[in-house]
């Protein structure tokens, strides 16, 4: 359904004298119909520049494209008619209802005012959005507000959806709101283009992910697949302040038979230690002891599985709820 190679986009520098910014540097992606496909990464990334590519509001400046069989670059309004696309900021006005907004965006795809009643009255039904269709937006809440921008998108029946950060500033009764409505339109056969920055999302939401750093994919697969890439056990070790007592519990735990790769976290080991082991049940007894030999005393001690941050974290250096 959707299909690049070596997409890019560069920007030019603020800065007089500098060089142009590379927002996306050669981005391939290849979606399947009927996939949820999420893009990971921190804001920056070149998340929303991708997806504004792909839905034809900027031009890309290289690559190949082609979205629902049409071709980016040579039909590009064929690419709108078959695509819905919702922005981060949403599109809806405070003083018009979700009625009026769902009517006139299904007659500017060209759809006749019977027609487009009828799909406003389906919309409404199928977001949840019958009872205050006729109150203006203003009213709405966050989460209401976010399932009128979707039906806006969709409105048209397009065979791809994209969206930028669809439950970002979003509560939590929100938020799920928002992916049971992306996932019953998966299952409705609807191709799904999502980005993210939040994990959680990424890993419940999404079938497939590409984590994208500094405008290129740095992993792609499924969540649970990527995160088997991280062998075995996490164990978070959170340290007492204290003047180099990250250093010598580093020091204690490099040798251990068990530990494939150690970390600090924060600045200067100040949050702790993270560390990758085999069976993290096993190693936790055998790394209290090798602390307590170096006069190490743990505040804290966590085992976890390997995240999508452990991911980021494997493939470019940094945690990406930092970055």
């Amino acid at each position: 359904m959707i299909e690049t190679k070596g997409l890019r986009k560069s920007y030019p520098s603020r800065k007089r004298g500098s060089t142009a910014v590379d927002a996306v540097r050669g981005i391939g992606l290849a979606v399947p119909a009927g996939e949820i496909f999420g893009l990971l990464g921190p804001n920056g990334a070149g998340k929303t520049t991708t997806l504004r590519m792909l839905a034809t509001l900027i031009r890309p400046d290289g690559g190949e494209a082609r979205i629902a069989g049409a071709d980016l670059f040579t039909e590009p309004g064929e690419v709108r008619r078959r695509i819905g696309y919702v922005a981060q900021g949403g599109g809806t006005t405070d003083a018009v209802s979700a009625r009026e907004e769902l009517v006139l965006q299904a007659r500017m795809y060209g759809i006749g005012k019977a027609e487009a009643g009828r799909l406003t009255e389906a919309a409404l039904k199928s977001f949840d959005l019958t009872e205050f269709a006729d109150r203006p937006c203003s009213t709405y809440s966050g989460g209401q507000r976010r399932r009128v921008d979707i039906a806006l998108g969709v409105i048209h029946g397009p065979r791809v959806l994209f969206l930028d950060e669809p439950t970002v500033g979003l509560d939590p009764a929100s938020r799920s709101q928002v992916w049971e409505e992306i996932r019953r339109l998966r299952t409705e056969g609807m191709t799904v283009v999502v980005t993210t920055h939040y994990l959680d999302e990424a890993d419940a939401l999404c079938d497939r992910v590409s984590i994208v750093d500094h405008g290129e994919t740095v992993a792609e697969g499924t969540p649970e697949a990527l995160k088997r890439e991280i062998s075995g056990d996490v164990v978070l070790v959170g340290l007492e302040p204290g003047e180099g007592v990250a250093g010598r519990a580093a020091e204690a735990l490099r040798a251990e038979p068990y530990l494939h790769r150690l970390e600090t976290r924060g600045t200067d080991g100040e949050d702790g230690l993270r560390l990758y082991v085999e069976n993290g049940a096993a190693a936790i007894p055998q790394l209290l002891l090798a602390l307590g030999g170096a006069g190490v005393v743990p505040g804290t001690v966590q085992l976890q599985r390997p995240s999508l941050d452990d991911v980021f974290l494997a493939r470019t250096g940094r945690s990406l709820q930092q970055a």
